[in-house]
């Protein structure tokens, strides 16, 4: 059930843009951010522009050339994303914003349950294996895409 103190934790409307980051999401995120890389030139970016970057597509489901112009480069933000998302620190994010909404509700940290309906599970048992072993079979070429085996092939049969 919605609550005052539940309406002033949600309410973004001093942000920007509702996928921004408020200075409370910003301190608790901020000491998981990698520095930047030692030698070379300093990094120009504001880290936390970048997140809200991420964050707007993330929100949106936009496409990266759709950015709007007051926040960095896509290309910026693309290399950011994808070196974040290799090295972990995206999985270090969500995990710390899951742990901390689920606190603020009042929940325990990590689910006690779960729910799994038999539509999940049929899916999950039907194509599971299959996917598979068709991924580690070798790729099969085809008799007709040489026309030497196909013509040698017919005169001796």
């Amino acid at each position: 059930m919605w609550k005052s103190e539940h309406r002033v934790a949600a309410d973004r409307r001093g942000l920007r843009y509702a996928s921004d980051l408020s200075d409370a999401e910003w301190a608790m995120l901020a000491p998981m951010i990698p520095p930047a890389k030692r030698g070379g030139r300093r990094r120009e970016v504001d880290v936390r522009e970048v997140l809200n970057a991420i964050f707007y597509v993330l929100w949106t489901g936009c496409q990266w050339k759709a950015l709007p112009k007051d926040l960095p480069p896509r290309s910026t933000v693309w290399d950011y994303f994808d070196l974040w998302s290799w090295d972990g620190t995206l999985e270090r994010v969500h995990e710390a914003l899951y742990v901390e909404s689920r606190e603020h509700a009042g929940r325990e940290a990590s689910p006690t349950t779960a729910i799994i309906d038999s539509q999940t599970a049929k899916g999950a048992s039907k194509g599971g294996p299959r996917l598979i072993r068709r991924a580690t079979t070798p790729a099969r070429t085809r008799r007709a895409a040489s026309a030497t085996s196909s013509s040698t092939r017919s005169a001796f049969c």
